[in-house]
């Protein structure tokens, strides 16, 4: 059985690991309600990963007391600015010269994993090995939790109030987006120019402005996602083992499981969290008959300790499987509301209009 302890654990590691992904699934929702679907979606928080590090390690190593807030500014601006920049090259590619969205996303992500992990592994060898990277001050300034909400409260200010500012950050961003596409004037428009490119152009509508700025603005925060797990889940550490990309495949299928609406990115990136650390405190013995144990132990012919790390990797698989679960659901139910902007993926030409 789950303890209460173990809960609180287990719902904070669902929270971290959640604000990852959903950085990623609120920039490419902003990008894909333009119309262009963004497969550098890894590739984009490899950048703004890698960027906001490799800043906040050269101001660190520059002095011997670095401001906090000053070591906030500068990650945060280093992974928005670089990854707005892999939006523009998206952005130029696709909208200006026409090219297919989802050769120049994947090749995005190639690209963006590659440039990172050889910064990253430079950086290691300047730090003196890998592992030796310290940004101790960075680190510290993002998992800081917010003072006068995280005590005295026990078992909710552990449950709620015990993250880092860009935890709160990405629920903000999630309802300031709702409201922006569903409220204002220029959401609206950025609808319709995802729906129908070509009744918007003759609206009078901007269409390649629209465009060039949801995808380069939806780049920028999926690199904060990039941000998040290097300085506030890793703790200010480079590791080549291809997390962050993995991390930003879920938040492609996110996009998807919250049906491109920013408020329910936010319950199914903590459900995605959940799933994905269920194996750390559901131990095999909670949920198998002891006999069942036994006899796969014996068929294995291995320790309990290889027996759980099996199930570790089949629950490690829980996110992916609910995704492809959800992909059929959502396609059954043909509701339009829950389905991608019409023109999705689709280059627009004028002079077809």
């Amino acid at each position: 059985m789950i303890t209460l302890s173990s809960f609180i654990s287990w719902f904070n590691a669902a929270v971290a690991f959640g604000t990852v992904i959903m950085f990623g699934a609120l920039g490419e929702t902003l990008t894909e309600k333009s119309g262009h679907l963004n497969l550098g979606v890894p590739g984009i928080m490899y950048i703004g990963g890698i960027a906001s590090l490799v800043g906040v390690f050269f101001y660190e190593k520059s002095t011997d007391e670095p401001n906090a807030v000053l070591c906030l500014l500068i990650a945060l601006g280093c992974a928005f600015v670089a990854s707005m920049l892999g939006g523009l090259i998206y952005s130029f590619l696709t909208i200006t010269l026409r090219a297919n969205q989802n050769v120049t996303g994947l090749t995005l992500t190639i690209f963006g994993s590659g440039v990172a992990n050889f910064f990253g592994g430079s950086l290691n060898t300047l730090a003196g090995g890998v592992g030796q990277i310290s940004v101790p001050a960075t680190s510290e300034a993002f998992r800081t939790s917010i003072p006068w909400l995280s005590s005295g409260l026990g078992t909710v200010s552990k449950l709620f109030f015990s993250y880092g500012f860009l935890a709160y950050a990405a629920i903000a961003v999630a309802v300031a987006m709702q409201i922006f596409l569903s409220r204002s004037r220029v959401g609206l428009n950025l609808r319709a120019v995802g729906e129908n490119p070509a009744t918007a152009d003759a609206a009078g509508i901007n269409i390649t402005l629209y465009k060039y700025l949801a995808t380069c603005l939806g780049a920028g925060i999926c690199g904060i996602g990039g941000l998040y797990y290097v300085l506030d889940y890793t703790k200010g550490t480079w590791s080549s083992d291809g997390s962050i990309e993995s991390l930003g495949w879920l938040a492609v299928a996110l996009v998807i499981f919250a049906s491109w609406k920013p408020k329910n990115a936010i319950w199914s990136a903590y459900l995605f969290g959940m799933c994905y650390w269920l194996f750390l405190y559901l131990p095999a013995s909670s949920y198998l008959p002891k006999s069942v144990i036994d006899s796969l132990m014996v068929t294995l012919k291995s320790s309990n300790i290889a027996l759980q790390n099996m199930f570790q990797d089949i629950f490690k698989t829980l996110p992916y499987l609910v995704s492809i679960i959800v992909l059929v659901i959502v396609s059954a139910r043909k509701k339009r509301e829950n389905h991608a902007p019409a023109s999705l993926g689709l280059p627009y030409f004028r002079e077809e209009r």
